[in-house]
């Protein structure tokens, strides 16, 4: 049997705590960082193009020829309805995004 230098043991343990410690202050600061606005950006003002709720065109989105998502059918669903009309349910994101758009002016629920 080998036997143990509990002072040795003791300064592996410190530097592991140490480690962990520096690591999470790592991300606290990354985690800050990254909460902390772009100068001049805001929350809540007008939009560039007031009558979208995407900040990019649908057709360019990367996953927009992706499956319509779960709460996009669910509000558009709901659009629908209220605007009495009736869509097809095998859309893409991108198309769900544009009737949304539409159906949010047609109703008033996107002012």
């Amino acid at each position: 049997m080998t036997p143990v230098d509990p002072a040795a043991a003791e300064s592996d343990q410190t530097t592991t705590t140490e480690q962990t410690e520096t690591e999470t202050d790592q991300a606290a600061t990354a985690r800050e960082e990254n909460s902390h606005p772009a100068h001049g950006e805001t929350l809540g003002g007008a939009r560039p193009d007031a009558g979208s709720t995407a900040s990019k065109d649908p057709d360019d989105w990367v996953t927009g020829d992706e499956p319509i998502t779960g709460p996009q059918k669910s509000y558009l669903d709901t659009l629908a309805r209220e605007a009495g009309e009736e869509l097809p349910a095998d859309m893409t994101k991108a198309e769900a995004s544009e009737h949304i758009d539409r159906l949010q002016q047609k109703t008033g629920r996107g002012a």
